[in-house]
């Protein structure tokens, strides 16, 4: 038993010494029933006393009855356990919350704290209660129904005892594994789940990039890794369910063959009817409990407490939301750094329109990094892409930069200006961050391009409008004045006004998260072209590998490293690049 179990108990003795007394009269309970059929045989009905039987039978259905007052009270003493569980439980969340609020910075929030306070704690406490009830009954049950057998005949313990305790050993020696076999059996299943809905969700990306039969593979492998637990755990049920099966018939069994012996050593046939009642009646319905409750409540006690009595608030990861990609490790030494120090009497360097700085970030509890370390600068009007499998961690680099989501250790820059923290109107002028699912909202089409510039003019709309192909759209919606309705308008065509829309605004950095992936190829380029001529620094998520190609640099995420260069250089240094490039071309591209 651990020393928390152990400290909590020893400040309880008085309440356990009374669910003892109360328990004791359980065992009373137990052990009339058997020996009073007994005697109600031998005494009674084959002695040819019919009263006599009858006041034996009479003393069985009182010991019956009397279970109803005992369980109350057994009850009754019971709060004076679970409900001081409950309390020690609940301020330990609440300590634990606490401590990690105050700690402060990125991610000090803990979000499983509600769960804690009510589901998890409540599963605590009846848990607790089922196993202490059940462990209780089946002791004392056993006790009064052993101690009736020996005073009906040693013998019946020398049939009925081997079995049991043979059953009841297998049992327990099958629990650790089990337990271990549970917790594989739903990682598997977990990573399983994760990997389908992550795939699902990415099947643009995995057919653009060329990535499917990888995914595929990594499926596969999730596959038997969860069927392989899955037989594991089957295994070891099995196990069970044959340990249960001996202590719960061979008992019976056993003594039913041994009749002719225990006969012969003197055992009456009340006695034999009392040893089956004490089993039928007592013994085996506590053991068949015992291992039930064991099992399954004693199975979700354990997680439960380890997740209310995990490790302490200073040595959790920093758990700052998840969005269900995979992790990307990116060693201190990564090829991610895009600017070189200046060659002494040199001239100074401009700021970095971008800049990380060993930036590190982790979704979840103990959960590896999404991010590891990494160092990244771009320079001011540069035109970086940035390329890797669905799910690695491209998305979050471009929350990161705009600021939207903190790291777990690390600092971000734009324009040497750190954005952790920043209030939105002062990032809003740092960075505009156009996301896959564009917005556009009700209003005219000047409303919904000047919505990043209120003070553009005409000529400055219908310049954004020219550099980015919107014409035809423009005309269609009846021109500047025209009226924008989100419901009618296509995925495609509220790309379009979003480009256009970052294409007027003032802020030096644009982040493109997946926000040409409506687009046909040829106006996926144009729109790119034209924000790359724009005055400032660009990053593109990108969606298509011709991104790239078009991109000063190019940094590829690829779950191990990140490398950043151009796109020839990265041909020479990235198999991951050259993949992707040949999936997308049928063979390695070169830039034009």
């Amino acid at each position: 038993m651990a020393p928390p179990a152990r400290r909590f108990l020893a400040r309880r003795r008085g309440v356990l010494a009374r669910l003892a007394l109360w328990s004791l009269a359980e065992s009373a309970q137990a052990f009339l029933v058997g020996f009073a059929v007994a005697h109600a045989v031998d005494e009674g009905f084959l002695a040819g006393d019919t009263r006599r039987g009858l006041l034996w039978l009479a003393v069985a259905l009182a010991a019956v009855l009397s279970g109803a007052p005992v369980v109350r009270g057994v009850f009754a003493r019971l709060a004076g356990l679970t409900e001081p569980l409950r309390d020690a439980l609940v301020r330990r969340a609440v300590d634990r919350s606490m401590a990690l609020a105050a700690r402060g910075g990125p991610g000090a929030t803990d979000r499983a704290a509600v769960s804690r306070l009510t589901n998890q704690v409540e599963i605590a406490r009846d848990s607790f209660a089922g196993l202490v009830l059940t462990l209780r009954s089946f002791v004392f049950t056993a006790a009064g129904a052993l101690i009736g057998m020996v005073s009906l005949h040693p013998a019946l313990l020398l049939v009925v005892l081997p079995p049991l305790a043979a059953g009841l050993g297998l049992f327990l020696a099958t629990l650790r594994p089990m337990a271990a076999a549970q917790r594989r059996a739903l990682a598997a299943d977990e990573a399983l789940g994760d990997h389908a809905t992550r795939s699902r969700a990415a099947l643009r990306d995995l057919t653009a990039c060329g990535t499917g039969p990888e995914t595929e593979q990594r499926g596969a492998a999730l596959v038997a890794e969860a069927a392989a637990t899955a037989r594991t755990l089957a295994r070891w049920a099995a196990v069970r369910t044959t340990a249960l099966g001996v202590a719960g018939n061979l008992p019976v069994l056993a003594l039913l063959v041994a009749v002719p012996w225990l006969r012969g050593r003197g055992v009456t046939a009340g006695a034999l009817l009392g040893a089956f009642t004490y089993l039928v009646q007592s013994l085996l319905p506590a053991l068949h409990t015992l291992m039930t409750a064991l099992g399954a409540a004693g199975a979700r006690l354990l997680v439960v407490l380890d997740r209310i009595l995990g490790p302490a608030p200073s040595e959790e990861a920093k758990d700052v939301g998840g969005t269900g990609e995979a992790t990307v490790t990116v060693p201190p030494a990564a090829d991610a750094a895009v600017t070189r120090a200046p060659a002494p009497g040199g001239p100074v360097p401009a700021v970095p329109a971008v800049e990380l700085r060993a930036v590190t970030l982790s979704y979840g509890v103990r959960a590896e990094p999404v991010l590891d370390s990494l160092d990244l600068r771009v320079s001011p009007g540069e035109h970086l892409a940035v390329v890797g499998p669905s799910g690695i961690g491209k998305s979050t680099l471009t929350r990161l930069v705009a600021g939207t989501l903190a790291p777990s250790s690390g600092e971000v820059r734009v324009a040497g200006r750190p954005v952790t923290g920043r209030a939105a109107t002062e990032l809003a002028a740092l960075r505009t961050l156009v996301p896959q699912e564009a917005y556009v909202f009700t209003g005219t089409v000047a409303d919904n391009l000047a919505y990043l510039r209120p003070d553009a003019d005409p000529a400055d709309l219908d310049a954004a409008v020219a550099a980015l192909g919107l014409r035809p759209l423009v005309e269609r919606l009846g021109g500047l004045d025209g009226m924008v309705r989100p419901a009618e308008m296509t995925p495609a065509e509220c790309q379009f006004l979003a480009l256009a829309r970052a294409h007027l605004s003032p802020a030096p950095l644009l982040l493109l998260d997946e926000a040409t992936c409506h687009l046909d190829p040829a106006a996926e380029a144009r729109a790119e072209e034209a924000l790359a001529r724009r005055p400032g620094t660009l990053v593109v998520v990108a969606h298509r590998l011709s991104s790239a190609v078009r991109a000063d640099r190019v940094l590829v995420l690829d779950g191990v490293t990140a490398v950043c260069g151009t796109h020839e250089e990265l041909l020479d240094r990235s198999p991951l690049y050259r993949d992707l490039t040949g999936h997308w071309q049928g063979e390695p591209p070169h830039r034009p």
